[in-house]
C-alpha cells in the first residue's frame, strides 16, 4: 500500500508554514486545482497547483504514478507505417487517463491501463489495434488473431 506525503504548505521566499489561500480555481481539464497564495510573514504571493495521484500496479506488484506519455509512446510503436498523427496519440492518451481517472480510483492495474487503451485506439486506426492487442493479449497463434478480426467485423456491422 502506497502513503501518501502529507507536508505543510510553506512560504517559498521565508519558508513560514503559515500561509493564506487568497483565491482558488479549477484547472480546465477539472483534475487539478490552482491556488493563490500570500504569506502573511513577507506579503510576497504565490501559486501552487494541486493534483490528485493516480497509480499503477505493475505485475510485479511495484507501484508508480501513471504517466500518460507512456501511455503515448506504447501506443506509437503500434501506429508506426499509419496515419496518425502526434495530435491523435495525445488526444488518445487523454481520453485514456480520462477514463482511468473517472473511475474513482486513486490505483489500477496495469491491465486496466491496457483495457482502457484498446477502445480508443480501436477508434483511431483497426491495424494499429490489432498490432497493440496482439502484444497486450499475448496472442500465441492466428486463431487469435482471427477471433479479435471477427470480433472487428461485428463491430463495424
Amino acid at each position: 500500500m502506497v502513503q501518501a506525503i502529507v507536508e505543510t504548505m510553506h512560504c517559498p521566499f521565508c519558508q513560514n508554514p503559515d500561509t493564506k489561500v487568497i483565491d482558488t480555481r479549477i484547472s480546465e481539464d477539472g483534475h487539478s486545482i490552482r491556488r493563490r497564495r500570500e504569506c502573511p510573514k513577507c506579503a510576497k504571493r504565490f501559486t501552487t497547483v494541486e493534483t490528485t495521484m493516480l497509480l499503477v500496479v505493475k505485475r510485479s506488484g511495484n507501484v508508480e504514478q501513471f504517466d500518460r506519455n507512456k501511455v503515448i509512446s506504447g501506443v506509437r510503436k503500434a501506429c508506426q507505417g499509419r496515419p496518425i498523427n502526434e495530435d491523435d496519440l495525445k488526444t488518445l492518451g487523454q481520453r485514456v487517463e480520462e477514463d482511468l481517472r473517472s473511475r474513482g480510483l486513486a490505483q489500477v492495474k496495469s491491465d486496466e491501463v491496457g483495457k482502457a487503451i484498446l477502445k480508443p485506439l480501436r477508434d483511431l486506426d483497426v491495424v494499429a489495434y490489432m498490432r497493440f492487442a496482439s502484444v497486450y493479449q499475448n496472442f500465441e497463434n492466428l486463431e487469435d488473431f482471427q477471433h479479435a478480426i471477427d470480433e472487428l467485423k461485428g463491430d463495424v456491422k
